[in-house]
């Protein structure tokens, strides 16, 4: 197709481009000509007001226009601080000042030389009696570069690249190339979803007429800006669609489900199920009995009883005769699991078994040998259950715990010891659904909202230094009730550039205030991996009172008995590692408490965070909230996802478009799942040059 071609040209062979400004296009991401199209303007400058300088008012913005009557350097200050200061004079005959404090006199001197008609743009203030402007955009009239009166294209750029330099090569990008930006769509989605094309909506980006709509350009609302948003969410969930057709046009296990022994493994629970658990146990019931391989995410907040969900699924495929692994990330979660699903499976005469690391010699051959036999119907474990000599008999159902701990290559691995077999993975963490419907968009995705009955929410307060001897009053009565606490830093050790409360002295410190009424721990990530597992099982064994530790503590560890933790520096943590942290308290019926000791001299974004974690327990608001606050970019694992960047479109702003965008995708595989029906080939096209590499879709290419 000619328009593949063309915008994949590398953008080395753009006009003006050569390789040096090739490499720093590189370091943006910017690749090929349809790299450099599609990059669009983050902001614009309004030059269509020119004011006189007599009726300048302070501010950002500001434009004026006037020739230059004095230019050179001159020394500003007692200190003589060498500036460079070009005077212009306008049409009314008033006299502004420019100046540069970081400057080039030889290049300064010959482009701005006395005489020269220039456009200054820039921030305005009054310095004694004369306007100036620091270190303003200027450009030289005569030039033919930038006609007075127009709105202006700001793009991102990078080290060594400048604003004139980009808007330069994309105007030659797009003289020579822009016949190759074909319409992609067909009439109908076009008229469904009010599209214009992609033509039409880089030509208003990247070169604004003076009648455009500078509000709706600069907020990134106007029709254009839709368009390209909703292209590139429309994109990601076309391939997340067709990846989730090829699955379900799998063959795989149809696992019938047993109902006599589920309500026998509902009856022996020590506890009541929730509602949700209920629900979402039915559907991953629901799924496995499909004669296609389950693909499905557990989303639970911390302590919303994920486990026991997994353990319904497991009593399911092994009242069948078939096999389950359970893999988690660190060997003290991994023992968690098995003994509670121990605890669970055993009364019901199904055979568990832990393979991690530490599982040596005869024991390890001797697990490796049930398991090929088919003795053992669930293995719990850490990446060790990926290793070759790991054979399954009969492998129908992989649980992931944690699954954003390991890469896609380690799931992957675990699933081929099976035939087709079902997926399931959890997560603690929770997703807002804007990142659910694009990091899992090819998954089934089911929620658990509520938490075990009788559980208490936990009660968090913020306390400033001041408070210590509260905090500690606190921790004595916990202790003396029988309870445990955590106390988690920032830092491991002091920092002579950061005055952080650190691991190692908050643990000599907490020793010293406890040294008659607890045992103190220490656990960080630095220490051997035997030490921190040995100060984490002492800690759950309940051999030592008060654990002090970094935020290794963050997931999985489980220590019902434990009521309070402590947050030191809190401002500095982010909203989900706080919730995760808050997390590890509240799981047993006493109450419990989570304190944020914060520094006064927080920023007004982590004051935000402190007070959502006060205001509210709620793991998928608080996922709302830290979206809103850091950004797509930032949110935690999306940097792992291997899913294509937006240039243009924001996941905390534009959420109405990505669900427009995600229902015409699953309509179009619905209605077209091969993509090859006459309206839809170069939607094909498009689709397979923008995954290439990222996704399986060899059904459509």
């Amino acid at each position: 197709m000619k328009s593949h071609q063309s915008l994949s040209t590398p953008v080395q062979y753009v006009k003006g481009v050569g390789p040096a400004l090739a490499e720093k296009l590189r370091q943006m991401g910017i690749l090929t000509v349809g790299d450099l199209l599609f990059t669009v303007p983050f902001r614009y400058q309004d030059r269509r007001d020119i004011q006189p300088i007599a009726k300048l008012t302070p501010g950002k913005d500001r434009a004026i226009r006037g020739t230059i009557i004095r230019s050179g350097v001159s020394f500003l200050g007692a200190r003589r601080k060498r500036i460079y200061e070009a005077l212009v004079k306008d049409a009314a005959g008033d006299v502004a000042s420019i100046k540069w404090f970081h400057f080039n006199d030889r290049y300064w001197k010959q482009r701005y030389a006395v005489g020269a008609n220039i456009l200054v743009f820039g921030d305005a203030e009054i310095f004694g009696s004369t306007w100036q402007f620091v270190h303003p955009e200027i450009d030289v009239l005569g030039e033919g570069e930038v006609p007075v009166g127009e709105i202006l294209p700001i793009y991102p750029l990078t080290e060594g690249l400048h604003q004139k330099t980009m808007r330069k090569i994309i105007r030659s990008a797009w003289d020579n190339f822009r016949e190759y930006l074909e319409p992609i769509y067909s009439p109908d989605m076009i008229t469904a979803y009010s599209l214009l094309n992609s033509r039409e909506c880089l030509e208003l980006l990247h070169f604004p007429t003076p009648q455009s709509d500078l509000e709706m350009l600069s907020s990134g609302t106007s029709a254009a800006h839709r368009t390209l948003i909703f292209e590139e969410f429309f994109f990601l969930e076309l391939g997340l669609a067709l990846k989730r057709k090829g699955v379900s046009s799998l063959s795989g296990i149809a696992i019938p489900k047993n109902e006599e022994r589920h309500q026998s493994f509902i009856a022996s629970l020590p506890f009541q199920l929730t509602s949700a658990q209920h629900r979402v146990i039915a559907e991953i019931a629901g799924d496995m009995q499909k004669p296609q391989p389950m693909n499905r995410l557990l989303q639970g907040d911390v302590g919303s009883g994920k486990t026991v969900v997994a353990a319904a699924a497991m009593v399911q495929a092994a009242s069948q005769g078939f096999q389950c692994a359970l893999m988690a990330p660190t060997e003290i979660l991994a023992e968690q699991h098995f003994a509670s699903m121990l605890a669970m499976l055993l009364p019901l005469g199904i055979k568990c078994a832990l393979l991690s690391g530490s599982t040596k010699g005869s024991d390890r051959e001797q697990t490796l040998a049930r398991l090929s036999s088919g003795d053992i119907s669930l293995l719990v474990g850490t990446h060790a259950l990926i290793q070759p000599e790991v054979v399954f008999q009969k492998l129908a159902l992989v649980i992931v715990d944690e699954q954003h701990r390991f890469g896609v290559l380690q799931r992957q691995l675990l699933k081929r010891k099976g035939e087709q077999a079902d997926v399931l993975i959890m997560t603690a963490t929770p997703i807002p659904r804007t990142l659910a419907m694009t990091l899992y968009g090819d998954l089934d995705v089911s929620v658990i909202d509520e938490l075990p009955v009788g559980r208490k929410p936990i009660m968090t307060r913020l306390y400033a230094e001041h408070q210590r001897q509260k905090l500690f009053s606190g921790i004595r009565h916990e202790l003396q009730s029988g309870r445990q606490a955590y106390i988690v830093c920032p830092l491991i050790e002091e920092s002579e550039k950061i005055d952080l409360k650190n691991a190692t002295d908050v643990a000599e410190q907490i020793a010293a205030e406890f040294a008659q009424e607890a045992k103190v721990a220490l656990l960080h990530g630095k220490m051997k991996p035997q030490e921190k597992e040995q100060a984490m099982r002492d800690f759950k064994e309940g051999k030592t009172k008060i654990l002090v530790a970094t935020s290794v503590v963050e997931v999985g560890v489980d220590v019902p008995n434990a009521s309070v933790i402590v947050i030191e520096h809190a401002e500095r943590f982010g909203l989900s590692q706080l919730h995760q942290l808050r997390g590890r308290v509240g799981r047993s019926e006493h109450q419990s408490y989570c304190i944020l000791m914060a520094d006064y001299g927080r920023s007004e974004e982590a004051k935000r965070r402190l007070q959502v974690m006060v205001e509210t327990t709620d793991g998928f608001r608080i996922a709302e909230e830290d979206l809103a606050i850091r950004g797509p970019g930032e949110f935690i694992g999306t940097r792992q996802s291997g899913l294509p960047p937006f240039r243009i479109a924001n996941l905390a702003r534009d959420t109405k478009v990505l669900s427009e965008a995600r229902d015409a995708a699953f309509k179009l595989v619905d209605h077209d799942p091969t993509l090859t029906q006459p309206q839809n080939r170069k939607l094909r096209e498009a689709l397979i040059q923008r995954w290439e590499g990222k996704l399986d879709l060899a059904h459509v290419s």
